[in-house]
């Protein structure tokens, strides 16, 4: 089983925060206090992992329920493990990951996307995103300069 990123945890404290405020701003909802639990024993312990496989009952289904409003995969539909590649350009998984990915515990899947959103390499979060802006933009004077390779102006 993987670790549980605290900064996981702190995502979904967050998530259930919105889903579920506080009626008076102190007092804190079931989910938020279990996963609250968990968050502190972390930092008291200097921790940037929580065993997904020992994780409190209660806390775990309250991330499951956050993670259950992520995407599913990084996949962009641009797969070039299929054309050989170790690592895939589109979504930044190995050949392996991406052969895996159903089997693998949602605990795995977040270490996995951790691992690529930190490598910060993969077409989902440069190339790829920039062409998916250039669809927002939209027509106008500086729609065409926009969509170049130079970096978008402040607006």
């Amino acid at each position: 089983m993987a670790g549980i990123h605290i900064t996981d945890i702190e995502a979904a404290i967050n998530w259930w925060r919105n889903q579920q405020p506080s009626p008076d701003g102190i007092s804190a909802c079931p989910p938020v206090r279990a996963l609250a639990e968990v968050y502190a024993l972390m930092v008291y312990g200097r921790e940037s992992l929580c065993d997904e496989a020992t994780m409190p009952e209660r806390a775990k289904q309250a991330w499951l329920d956050w993670y259950a409003s992520t995407p599913d995969t990084p996949c962009i539909a641009i797969c070039s493990t299929s054309q050989g590649d170790d690592v895939c350009k589109g979504c930044g998984r190995t050949f392996d990951e991406v052969q895996l990915w159903p089997e693998m515990t949602p605990g795995e899947k977040r270490a996995t996307w951790r691992r690529i959103i930190m490598e910060d390499s993969a077409w989902r979060f440069n190339r790829y995103a920039e062409r998916a802006l250039g669809d927002e933009i939209g027509a106008g004077p500086d729609a065409e300069a926009q969509r170049s390779d130079q970096p978008p102006r402040a607006r």
